[in-house]
């Protein structure tokens, strides 16, 4: 591209004696949402009160102890939000709102005044110390913007002591912009409003560091945190907190790398809103911890819900990949990740057949699943969606968990090159329904065949249903005349961890739990399916196994024959082979 040349790398901390690469996250930091605040100032339609209240149940519901619910002298909306919270007793009592305002007296001022009554309360200031921001827009130097921070914290405390008596209130401060501010000017400015604020046991306080315009790569942004946790003063009594933004694209990294490095306290929003790329999105964040084996402190056991709450708050959808939460995470296309997939369920269904256990007992250990949708409060329906691209696993996985068919991995590779090549005449996806449809009419025997003889077949013979077999000999016994020799038969046994009845699985057709499912491999050729010419699949479904033997047969037969009629050997010729699968 050009025009490269206009811009700089960002110049590093020179922390060469770094330890946050060392460490590990063990529980989970204190989350501030700042939904109502940074994310509702972004939006193109701000939130009417209807909406704001909307967020501020969910955010309280899902368990957010620290919430953002304004800036008050910003607009007269913010305003009213926030004395509509305390005159109507909305605000629980384990939830500290937190309003925010500029560093400037006359705001500070209307800022205090707008909390009168609250029983809890903390407020935020904030100015920017960054250089470009002191001498550009403010015309400062460092006195000055040190000077900005300090009067602004004792008008603060000052007009607290006469108008907010009786309310918990705390205290937070941001030097805005502190990634592109010089470290120890950074330092200068939290020591000296600390002096003012005096902080020690019961009396913290909140030092908030902001990448207000990602510029640098998140071990960067680590490293100023840990120098910063190195040499901040009274540290036992400061809560150190982020504020990461996501214009690189990394601001989860960044806030992942800060707790490493000494971080306590992470402002973001759901789904990452906020102003150009947003800021750091809280959900993946705290699944992150989640799949880590850490609780997070946040119910997202239904992200479903949180998503279509915040979308209609914000009237913003939330992009279809985004992590954890979008309408396709949970899902694969591809043939080789499908494939992956079903054998991961298949392998819990095994182990937890052994143990005497539901599957959802389990450690979570599936291909391409990192979590289990059933831990977010989605279902495995959507986990496998065919189109073109898909190959036989994810067929299998459809006729298994949709319509209740194990099939032979025979007749799995059958049924999916038929599904892709309608895949592909359709141009799209093909839903389970669909696929179901497209079973039953190619592969299950519907009623009596033509009425023309074919070549000996050589028929290998599966069994699958919920009601045990009386033996293969019955089967044999049956299928004599026919020419073929029942070998053995395969049963799979059925789930410990049936997936939920929906609305979508109850519009299938539903085969009785007493069925006995029979698949038929025919194959044309001499004994023992020696020199087979030609194989082709059927399905008989019923309660009797020795008639869905046959019509397993016959419609396999009718296939391979181009549907003609098997009729039985008059001369019974030399019995066919079948071979156990399974």
């Amino acid at each position: 591209m050009q025009g490269a040349g206009r811009y700089t790398a960002f110049t590093p901390l020179d922390l060469t004696d770094r330890t946050w690469p060392g460490r590990r996250i063990h529980s989970a930091p204190r989350w501030l949402s700042t939904d109502l605040r940074d994310g509702n100032q972004s939006l193109p339609r701000p939130m009417s009160p209807e909406r704001k209240l909307m967020m501020f149940d969910l955010l309280v519901k899902t368990g957010f102890k620290e919430i953002e619910v304004g800036f008050p002298v910003a607009s007269q909306d913010d305003h009213d939000f926030v004395r509509l919270l305390i005159e109507r007793d909305l605000i629980p009592d384990d939830v500290r709102i937190t309003v925010l305002t500029q560093a400037r007296d006359e705001l500070v001022r209307a800022t205090v005044d707008c909390l009168r009554g609250a029983p809890r309360a903390m407020i935020h200031i904030y100015n920017a110390t960054s250089p470009l921001f002191r001498e550009l827009v403010f015309g400062l130097d460092r006195a000055g913007c040190r000077d900005m921070a300090v009067r602004a914290t004792q008008v603060m405390m000052d007009r607290a002591e006469r108008v907010l008596g009786g309310c918990d209130l705390s205290y937070q401060y941001s030097p805005e912009l502190f990634n592109e501010t010089e470290p120890d000017f950074a330092l200068e400015v939290c020591e000296a409003v600390m002096d003012v604020w005096q902080p020690e046991a019961g009396r913290g306080i909140i030092l908030n560091f902001p990448t207000t315009v990602e510029r640098s790569l998140p071990n960067v942004f680590a490293d100023q945190i840990e120098w910063l946790d190195r040499h901040l003063s009274r540290r036992e009594h400061v809560c150190l907190s982020v504020h990461p933004h996501n214009d690189r694209g990394t601001g989860v990294a960044a806030a992942e790398l800060a707790l490493l490095a000494g971080a306590e306290r992470i402002e973001g929003c759901l789904f990452g809103n906020g102003e150009r790329a947003g800021n750091v999105c809280l959900v993946t964040l705290c699944m992150n911890l989640f799949v880590h084996g850490i609780d997070p402190g946040v119910d997202l056991s239904d992200i479903n819900a949180v998503r279509r709450t915040v979308e209609e708050c914000n009237q913003m959808p939330v992009h279809p990949r985004h992590p954890y939460a979008g309408d396709l995470v949970y899902t694969a296309f591809s043939g080789s990740h499908q494939d992956a997939i079903k054998k991961g369920f298949d392998e819990r269904e095994r182990l937890a057949a052994r143990a005497g256990v539901p599957a959802g007992e389990l450690p979570w250990r599936t291909p391409y699943l990192p979590v289990d949708p059933k831990d977010v409060g989605r279902t495995y329906e959507a986990v496998v969606r065919v189109n073109s691209q898909s190959g036989k696993g994810g067929v299998a996985y459809v006729m298994s968990a949709w319509h209740g068919l194990d099939l032979p991995r025979g007749l799995q590779a059958d049924l999916a090159a038929r599904v892709q090549a309608q895949a592909d005449a359709e141009g799209g996806e093909l839903s389970p329904s669909r696929i179901g449809e497209l079973f039953r009419k190619e592969y299950v025997y519907h009623g009596a065949p033509g009425e023309h003889g074919v070549e000996p077949l050589t028929v290998t013979l599966w069994v699958d249903g919920a009601r045990a077999l009386e033996g293969p000999r019955d089967l044999r016994a049956a299928l004599g005349p026919w020419g073929i020799d029942v070998r053995a038969v395969h049963r799979t046994a059925p789930s410990l961890d049936e997936p939920a009845m929906t609305p979508e699985r109850a519009a299938l057709p539903q085969r009785s739990p007493r069925d006995v499912v029979v698949y038929a491999e025919c194959a044309t050729g001499g004994p023992g399916g020696t020199g087979m010419e030609g194989v082709a699949w059927g399905v008989g479904i019923g309660a009797d196994a020795v008639a869905a033997a046959f019509s397993a047969v016959r419609a396999g037969g009718a296939r391979l024959a181009g549907h003609t009629r098997l009729r039985p050997s008059r001369s019974l010729p030399e019995p066919r082979r079948l071979a156990a699968a399974g």
